[in-house]
């Protein structure tokens, strides 16, 4: 398997297979709302955008990241959001990074969203192509949580026995996990980081694909 690992500035063309690996905290949060029960996730380009889909479609929940704001009803947190009753929900989620990588490679033929959650079932999915690009969402391609995680599944994905604990360290000690555990950044449970941390937690990989216009995740 030929693998790449970029940043979004850095992506040209459209990939066979792109990967969208945001840990800390987009699809870790996504992988959440799947197991709570939500039909579907539909990423939205900007707030104004998630904000006019939730008012078009009675019952649809919106996602952000930061603080709690008027007009979305849950915010980008796996320990808040693990308690939320989401059965057939549609929840409409904008984020600084996952969701704007996803967009960016919404033409591929597959696109994937990950984090370690869902990192054995997003492998499985990915045996058998020879080419896969992961795109490594978190501060312009820096987040070494996110690109642990890429290299992780990339390995898993190639078959090798691969010893997680390096990848999850490398997580652990990022600079993403720091400010989530100092209280740096906003919209934070104490648990989020441990919660992101979870190795296959979840035995489905998450799907993003173009229906109508909108770009849909699902857990297969």
């Amino acid at each position: 398997m030929n693998t790449r690992f970029l940043a979004i500035p850095d992506l040209s063309g459209t990939p066979s297979v792109a990967v969208v690996v945001d840990v800390m905290r987009a699809f870790t949060v996504a992988a959440w709302a799947f197991a709570r029960g939500a039909e579907k996730i539909v990423l939205a380009g900007s707030l104004e955008e998630a904000l006019a889909l939730k008012a078009a479609h009675p019952g649809w929940l919106a996602l952000k990241d930061g603080p709690a704001a008027p007009g979305f009803d849950l915010v980008n947190s796996p320990g808040l959001l693990r308690q939320a009753d989401l059965g057939g929900r549609t929840v409409v989620q904008k984020t600084t990074a996952g969701t704007v990588g996803v967009l960016a490679v919404g033409e591929a033929p597959l696109v994937l969203c990950a984090s370690f959650v869902v990192a054995e079932a997003t492998a499985r999915l990915l045996r058998g192509h020879e080419s896969v690009t992961f795109v490594v969402t978190g501060e312009d391609g820096q987040a070494d949580e996110d690109l642990a995680c890429a290299q992780y599944i990339a390995r898993r994905a190639a078959g090798d026995e691969t010893d997680p604990a390096e990848f999850l360290h490398r997580a652990g000690t990022s600079r993403a996990a720091a400010e989530l555990a100092e209280g740096v950044r906003q919209g934070v449970h104490p648990d989020d980081v441990a919660l992101c941390l979870e190795l296959d937690r979840f035995p489905f990989a998450m799907v993003a694909r173009r229906e109508d216009s909108l770009m849909v995740l699902r857990p297969q």
